[in-house]
């Protein structure tokens, strides 16, 4: 029996020294892929393709009308268009081999698995909120997500840990119930309130008072659990770089003295550096002086509208034309609760190709033109934005283009109402386009089943 006990506890001790074999080979692997990018992009400097304002500026052209160069869609569709897909992909891989940090996918803003052959050539892993993302991750990315959930539940932590190279918890309460369950399995986080944050709109602010997100410094203990790896910490929503370099400094100010604990640290999303005029050159500066302060850190990034920004449409059609009260709606063939709900959310003004937005008032409409409400086909009374001057009178039929709506927009539609669900398409570098996905009514029908 005391044999059989030895044998065990050897067992245990050279299966922990396997695992921490295997999480500083991870780390390694993670370094030369930095360094390949390192020599990609030197490369690409000694040849001259790079560009030389490094500060990255989005193609401004739009794409040719669509019914210029295919077939008429008469069905209202997404469409992702890879030449912008790539040029997002590029930049976003070649800024991460300059600041020597990681960049990984957020499903939460997009999660159209079958365009991730194209995303792999680019980046190397994605990050998670739910079992069904992780599980996303594992079988159609390929990889292994870092996870963060809000709580973690009791039937679904062993499957999640099974999906997750990370798993982060959001409170001391979740760390001490589940961190047993997967030792061993994943690398550790929790997530750390800075009680810091410039974004404006509230639905949007995970720093807010009495916010759910994460550990204040003043409830964090002195000395961190040993099999705690890193911190997570997510303040931004569409930020440039000046804003990641205050909220650094109170991230600092707060969290530093647990840092030299800590393997890696996960500065989450929000980071737009696909967006014209963000500041590449002050990220780079601040990354490589973060490396100089703490350099055994892995530093990862999560966007995730930044990989999709400006990557293509939503094209949507004219179905009739009503007027009351000198108001005209043109009722589109798509729903803005179900098909764009951030408009209405946030809200916000999303850009008409062909239209300029104007803000609603008798003097508009006073004032002559075409000028139009755009109405969703629910039956919701407040499904509609307001208001757009066109150079014509719209028509029946008349395709009206969304622009940049992609990122998010595609993760959080709905079937409300039974309304026809855009089909989801790519268009392809060469022209063509691939429809990759269409809903039926068995979609609708098999969501009640």
């Amino acid at each position: 029996m005391k044999k059989l006990q030895r044998f065990l506890k050897t067992s245990q001790l050279f299966l922990k020294k396997l695992q921490l074999f295997l999480k500083k080979l991870q780390l390694l692997l993670k370094k030369l892929q930095l360094l390949l990018k390192k020599l990609q992009l030197q490369f690409l400097k000694k040849h001259g393709d790079w560009p030389k304002n490094s500060n990255f500026v989005p193609e401004n052209k739009q794409t040719a009308h669509y019914t210029e160069n295919m077939e008429h869609i008469s069905t209202p569709i997404y469409i992702v268009e890879e030449a912008k897909l790539r040029r997002n992909l590029s930049h976003i891989s070649n800024l991460a081999a300059r600041a020597e940090v990681e960049f990984i996918l957020a499903f939460k803003a997009f999660a159209l698995w079958k365009t991730f052959p194209v995303f792999k050539e680019y980046i190397q892993a994605t990050t998670a909120s739910s079992l069904a993302e992780a599980m996303l991750a594992k079988k159609e990315f390929g990889s292994p997500a870092h996870t963060f959930s809000p709580a973690y539940m009791e039937d679904e932590i062993d499957r999640i840990a099974d999906c997750s190279s990370h798993i982060t918890f959001n409170s001391l309460s979740q760390y001490e119930r589940f961190h047993e369950r997967v030792a061993g399995r994943c690398s550790i986080g929790l997530r750390i309130n800075p009680q810091y944050s410039e974004i404006q709109t509230m639905l949007y602010n995970p720093c807010a008072p009495g916010s759910r997100f994460g550990v204040t410094a003043d409830k964090l203990p002195d000395r961190l659990p040993d099999d705690i790896d890193g911190f997570h910490c997510h303040c931004h929503c569409e930020s440039g770089a000046d804003e990641f370099q205050r909220t650094l400094a109170h991230i600092e100010q707060k969290f530093s003295k647990w840092f030299g604990k800590l393997k890696w640290v996960n500065f989450g999303g929000g980071h737009l550096v696909t967006r014209a005029g963000y500041d590449t050159e002050l990220f780079v500066r601040m990354m490589r002086e973060f490396h100089q302060r703490y350099p055994h850190l892995h530093v990862v990034f999560e966007p995730g509208s930044a990989f999709a920004w400006q990557t293509g449409p939503l094209v949507a059609h004219v179905v009739d034309i009503v007027e009351d009260s000198g108001i005209s709606t043109a009722i589109l063939d798509v729903s803005f609760t179900c098909h764009m709900p951030d408009c209405l959310e946030m809200p916000y003004f999303p850009e008409v190709r062909g239209a300029e937005h104007v803000d609603e008032s008798p003097e508009v409409y006073a004032t002559g033109g075409y000028v139009y409400r755009l109405g969703g086909n629910s039956c919701l009374s407040g499904d509609f934005m307001s208001c757009w001057r066109f150079d014509s009178p719209l028509q029946v039929g008349q395709e009206i283009v969304f622009e940049d709506m992609i990122h998010y927009t595609t993760v959080k539609t709905s079937m409300f109402n039974g309304i026809g669900h855009p089909a989801i398409g790519m268009l392809h570098s060469d022209g063509r386009l691939e429809i990759l996905r269409q809903y039926t009514y068995d979609d609708y029908k098999n969501r009640m089943d």
